[in-house]
């Protein structure tokens, strides 16, 4: 499933020449554009690369020609907005050099990132035979960015577009792919996914050190931790090691595996995003926040913060940021309880509320228990288009499930509204499950819930003056209200209650 693991130690400086007469470089295109390339339509067009200073460079696309010179090593032009459709051929000339790059295509682009769940492949989703068989669509091209660290940011990329078929789509992001497929579907337009993903990374790891180091509390609790987390590392490593040699050395099987690393703070920023910058986007689908689950609470404001970085640094204002509420996982649990998973949903949440184009999709409904990788990926690259249809794309659709809005109490029960209602709500196979309610003691327990035209009403016996309501609060929640537009209502809770996860270290 892995792509072939590469690691980049220190600024990457393999381009450049330094002589007594300044810096050189040999003619250069990013490597980011190649063969079989999609480009953003619909905005202005950067291309750039690298040479020597004072050497001019054209780059002409249909009829459009664009020059520039060499400025401290380095060129950039900007094509005028482009029109979707193709293919085209792309040339860009130097003194030095003429490069042809062919089959281009002008369409949608999307940056798929993330870890585990973005990177799990077609071919190991929920019955993908049919869809792998009619993968085939020229229309739809991928970029697949290697496993890079670095420890700064990089300008290089081993990567190169490629057309979508049945053998290049089966080992594919399953998400990536679907939302692809039906984007192109309903725009009938190219499409470019740029998949950029590692299973187990944290935020932080995707983070530039700038972003992070703007906040005290991240330089704190991230960047001042990670040289003990890596000595420890080193020590358990060591330990490993002697275990490892005196199993041989005896004759014995070993099969415990060695110790992983820790996450350096921004290495994936430099080694995945940093070769990426600026190509044009229309935004970025995001699946991540496993591996932040016991930092929920700070996820909070992180994960807002990482939208920030990469908006700042692509300069392409307030592009689209579409994420996937983590799925159900862990045993479920009898009696209502707090959960950390809980607490991470409601922070991939709160980024809604706080940053514009926004959007996170829902998965209630496609979680396993037993599996932290839920083979269900279809549900959730469609609801990622939804998302994409209307709020990168303007159109008037219902692209999310219930999201809690306000609560009221009137005696013994709780009226809660929401938004996204869509056609209505309703109870999906019974009655509504998955609400608790709690009075002055903060003791949830289960309640009675009924919807009542666009509000659902909570109550139980054993709370006769409540405070609070909770949904689907929990590691594995069971639920199952939905709005009629076919779309699962997000956990939530009307409380503010201190927070399992505050104040906890990476």
């Amino acid at each position: 499933m892995k792509r072939a693991f590469q690691f980049v130690l220190g600024t990457t400086l393999g381009l450049w020449l330094v002589s007594g007469q300044g810096v050189r470089a040999d003619f250069q295109l990013a490597p980011v554009f190649t063969d079989h390339m999609v480009l953003q339509q619909g905005q202005p067009v950067p291309v750039w690369g690298w040479g020597d200073d004072g050497e001019k460079v054209t780059v002409r696309l249909g009829r459009q020609a664009r020059s520039t010179r060499v400025e401290n090593g380095k060129w950039e032009v900007r094509l005028a907005p482009l029109r979707a459709g193709g293919p085209y051929e792309m040339v860009v000339e130097s003194a030095s050099r003429t490069l042809r790059l062919t089959n281009v295509l002008v369409g949608e682009v999307w940056l798929c990132s993330g870890q585990s769940n973005m990177e799990w492949p077609l071919e190991r989703s929920f019955q993908p035979e049919a869809d792998i068989a009619s993968a085939t669509n020229t229309w739809i091209r991928f970029l697949d960015v290697p496993n890079v660290k670095a420890d700064a940011p990089t300008i290089r990329l081993n990567a190169r577009w490629e057309v979508c078929t049945p053998e290049r789509a089966r080992s594919f992001s399953a998400v990536a792919y679907y939302f692809g497929r039906a984007i192109q579907q309903a725009r009938r337009v190219p499409v470019g996914l740029i998949r950029s993903d590692w299973g187990g990374s944290p935020a932080e790891a995707w983070m530039s050190r700038e972003a992070l180091e703007m906040r005290p509390r991240y330089v704190r609790e991230i960047l001042e931790t990670y040289p003990e987390q890596y000595r420890q590392y080193q020590e358990a490593l060591r330990a490993w090691e002697r275990e490892r040699d005196e199993a041989r050395q005896a004759g014995r099987e070993f099969k415990r595996n060695a110790p992983w690393p820790p996450w350096k703070p921004s290495e994936l920023y430099h080694g995945m995003i940093s070769p990426l910058i600026p190509y044009g986007i229309r935004g970025v689908i995001w699946y991540q926040g496993e591996s932040n689950v016991g930092r929920a609470e700070q996820y909070r404001s992180l994960f807002p913060d990482l939208i920030r970085n990469w908006r700042r640094d692509w300069r392409q204002g307030d592009f689209p940021f579409l994420a996937v509420q983590l799925a159900p996982f862990l045993p479920i649990k009898d009696e209502p309880a707090e959960s950390a998973w809980a607490e991470l949903r409601e922070a991939q949440m709160l980024a809604m509320r706080q940053l514009p184009k926004v959007g996170v999709v829902v998965t209630t409904d496609v979680g396993d228990p037993n599996d932290i990788h839920p083979v269900w990926k279809k549900p959730v690259g469609e609801r990622l288009a939804l998302a994409a249809r209307s709020i990168a794309y303007g159109e008037k659709i219902t692209w999310s499930g219930p999201l809690y809005r306000s609560v009221r109490f009137e005696g013994d029960r709780a009226i809660v509204s929401f938004d996204f209602v869509g056609r209505g709500l309703e109870a999906r196979g019974g009655p509504l499950k998955g609400f608790a309610i709690c009075g002055e003691d903060r003791k949830f327990v289960w309640a009675e819930a009924r919807i009542v035209g666009d509000t659902v009403e909570v109550r139980s016996p054993q709370v006769p003056r409540p405070v609070a309501v909770r949904y689907g609060w929990a590691d594995c929640p069971v639920v199952n209200l939905w709005n009629r537009d076919g779309l699962p209502a997000s956990p939530f809770r009307t409380d503010d209650f201190p927070m399992v996860t505050a104040s906890r270290r990476p």
